[in-house]
């Protein structure tokens, strides 16, 4: 936990931020689609930055949350190679201290722990992820909840995210927000603080945030 109140931290979202997911996770969806005779186009429209559970009551309101969600994650389990890190993600954690950054994801934190194992990439000591709160993003209770479990105030977190729900979210905890256009177009981004190509492109930033907390301040 960081030793002071003052101490500013970087919570990254998992999928689309530090684990390039998007093929993966359209594949999947795909072909969960297929199993129910559902729009595609339409069900992955409903997927960003969400649980996957709030995915499901939305597009099939009529199906099982729990019970289909346990048939993505055996869905996910057959591409065990589709899910890679990004690549300029290891030389980013490995320059930030461990008790300064955290991971807030929709996803499930076994999967997102493995996904980070096999690149290579430092575990978070706190990883807040679906099951971890009742309401999804774009609701703040998981970017409020890794705060709390970091000891830090939202004003002093800073948020990468990579779609406009887990933007929403990071702005309604009221905490600054960097996106990177890896998933959506810079327009759809707007509503951040700042908006990058990737994580390289953000790596100046984030470490200035927390070693002196410049880069980007309130209001901004």
């Amino acid at each position: 936990m960081p030793s002071s109140q003052n101490s500013r931290v970087v919570l990254f979202d998992a999928d689309g931020v530090l684990v390039n997911s998007h093929q993966g996770y359209r594949s999947v969806w795909d072909r969960w689609s297929a199993l129910h005779r559902l729009d595609p186009v339409a069900v992955l429209a409903a997927t960003p930055a969400r649980r996957p559970v709030d995915t499901i009551a939305e597009v099939a309101p009529h199906l099982d949350a729990d019970a289909e969600y346990a048939r993505l994650v055996a869905l996910v389990a057959e591409l065990p190679d589709a899910f890679p890190v990004f690549p300029d993600a290891a030389p980013l954690l490995a320059q930030l201290p461990a008790d300064r950054w955290a991971v807030v994801t929709s996803g499930d934190a076994a999967s997102v722990r493995a996904r980070l194992s096999a690149g290579a990439l430092p575990l978070p000591a706190v990883l807040v992820d679906g099951r971890s709160v009742t309401r999804g993003k774009p609701d703040p209770e998981g970017y409020l909840l890794a705060a709390r479990l970091l000891g830090v105030r939202p004003e002093d977190c800073l948020v990468v995210e990579d779609a406009p729900a887990g933007v929403d979210a990071a702005r309604a905890a009221g905490m600054r927000v960097v996106a990177v256009t890896t998933s959506h177009e810079a327009g759809d981004l707007r509503a951040a603080d700042a908006v990058v190509a990737s994580l390289a492109e953000a790596q100046l930033l984030l470490l200035s945030w927390v070693s002196s907390g410049t880069g980007l301040t309130p209001g901004h």
